[in-house]
């Protein structure tokens, strides 16, 4: 088999070759670099005003959805769902049970991110059937990974409900949409200041199996937000970061 530069991939003899090899793989893997990381790092905030004549393009939208899709969960698991409020007229019921924060109704997009309740044995059943399609085995050469997962559900090593235990993964997700916005220019504000019963009640969630956790509106800041000037107060690196070498 030839590699990317002719050699034989399985060795490479010429000093060349390999720095040439290197080089490419670090030009097509890096697409940002350490700079423009911070610097949309400081760039974003939570926005307190949205311009509601602004809207998420439809190629950005698609990459922020599916950075909600790739986003990682312990044991892959994914017990959650992510419902994404169009509808201008629920939006409007929605604000009124979340301190009537403008964010609701003015982002171009609201995600309302989700658990997965009572998560179990039927769940992971379902995963593993998902894994073994996706990745081409026979479902039994699974099952020593699927016991694994059910023993974690059913006898967690330390005190902790499946609804918090999914509540935490929910968040991951909630980060990874959130600098992948950033990354693209689009600006968002996580929300927990709703009524979540409210929330479930409006958008029947309890009868698809799910429980509304947090909020994030997406979209563009508007001109007059005085937050988005403001200086980030955050502690130095030093207080925050500890090593042990």
């Amino acid at each position: 088999m030839e590699g990317q530069f002719g050699e034989k991939s399985h060795t490479v003899h010429n000093p060349i070759v390999y720095f040439c090899r290197t080089l490419y793989t670090a030009m097509t893997h890096v697409l940002q670099t350490p700079d423009q990381v911070i610097q949309q790092l400081n760039w974003r905030y939570a926005t307190k005003q949205f311009n509601p004549n602004r809207k998420i393009s439809e190629p950005i939208w698609n990459a922020l959805e599916q950075s909600l899709v790739l986003s990682p969960s312990s044991f892959g698991l994914q017990p959650w769902k992510f419902f994404v409020v169009r509808n201008p007229v629920l939006r409007q019921q929605l604000k009124e049970h979340a301190w009537g924060q403008a964010q609701v109704t003015d982002a171009s997009h609201l995600v309302v991110l989700t658990i997965k309740k009572d998560v179990g044995a039927t769940e992971v059943d379902q995963f593993i059937e998902r894994m073994a399609t996706v990745r081409q085995v026979p479902a039994e050469t699974l099952d020593g990974y699927g016991g694994m997962v059910k023993g974690f559900l059913a006898e967690p090593p330390y005190p902790i409900t499946m609804d918090n235990w999914a509540a935490r993964q929910v968040y991951i997700a909630l980060g990874f949409l959130m600098y992948s916005a950033a990354t693209l220019g689009v600006d968002t504000c996580p929300l927990e200041g709703f009524d979540r019963d409210q929330f479930n009640e409006l958008l029947q969630l309890p009868e698809q199996g799910y429980s509304a956790v947090v909020l994030c509106a997406a979209g563009y800041r508007a001109d007059d937000d005085k937050y988005a000037a403001l200086p980030k107060v955050r502690y130095a690196t030093e207080t925050v970061v500890g090593y042990y070498d």
